[in-house]
Formats: structure tokens, sequence, C-alpha cells
């Protein structure tokens, strides 16, 4: 399964290292195989979804420069994250936090709670 972002994500910003998942359903798993156990669908401890939309990544922090001839730099660089638009993540629950957007059920989850991910790309 492909997924774009439509016109609906466009508007919605992700902010720093944290991703949007939207939960994949139980019995749902990719064209490699790729699922979880019942066991661990049932205790919710582990989870999987799509990525729809990601943040611009770890802030990285300003040098402290005093000297005026320099131009002024105010733009904010990031460290990217790993996963991208359309990549399936299995992820943990305890990280998450559950937001309904449009009366769909979605995750926002800090790269650090992403245990895996499975890209569809051509090698």
């Amino acid at each position: 399964m492909r997924l774009t972002t439509d016109n609906t994500f466009k508007k919605l910003i992700v902010i720093g290292d944290r991703i949007l998942i939207r939960p994949a359903r139980p019995n749902e798993r990719t064209e490699s195989g790729l699922y979880l156990p019942p066991g661990v669908q049932e205790r919710e401890k582990v989870q999987q979804g799509y990525v729809i939309k990601t943040g611009p990544g770890y802030a990285i922090p300003m040098p402290v420069d005093d000297e005026p001839w320099k131009a002024a730099d105010d733009k904010v660089k990031y460290i990217p994250l790993q996963a991208r638009e359309g990549d399936l993540a299995i992820f943990l629950l305890s990280g998450a936090t559950e937001v309904l957007y449009e009366n769909e059920k979605y995750y926002i989850v800090p790269q650090s709670a992403i245990l895996m991910l499975e890209r569809e790309e051509d090698i």
C-alpha cells in the first residue's frame, strides 16, 4: 500500500522529531509479509502503522557569535529523521500520543519510540 499526502494533511505541521502515523488494522500486513503476531497486538505494547507526515528533525544549536561584521543567520538547521512518508513503522505505544483528526485515529510518535521501519524502495 503506497500512501501519499493529500490536501487534508498539507495544513498539518509536525514539530521537531515527531512523526504522524496512521495505525494499521490488526490483520493488515505488507507485501513482504511483515506483520505483528496476535499476542503482541492484543497486549498493544507495540503497534504498527504508516508514516503520514514527519517533523523537520532534531534542531542543531546555533553557535554564539559576537562578531558584528558577520551576517545574521537566523535560519534553524535540523538533523533529518530516518522515517519517510509511506514507511511502515513498528513503534512502542508507551511513547505515542493518540489523537483524533477528522474522525480518524492517528498517533504522534517521537522517533525514539520507533523500533523499525519498512520502506518500499527500488534497489
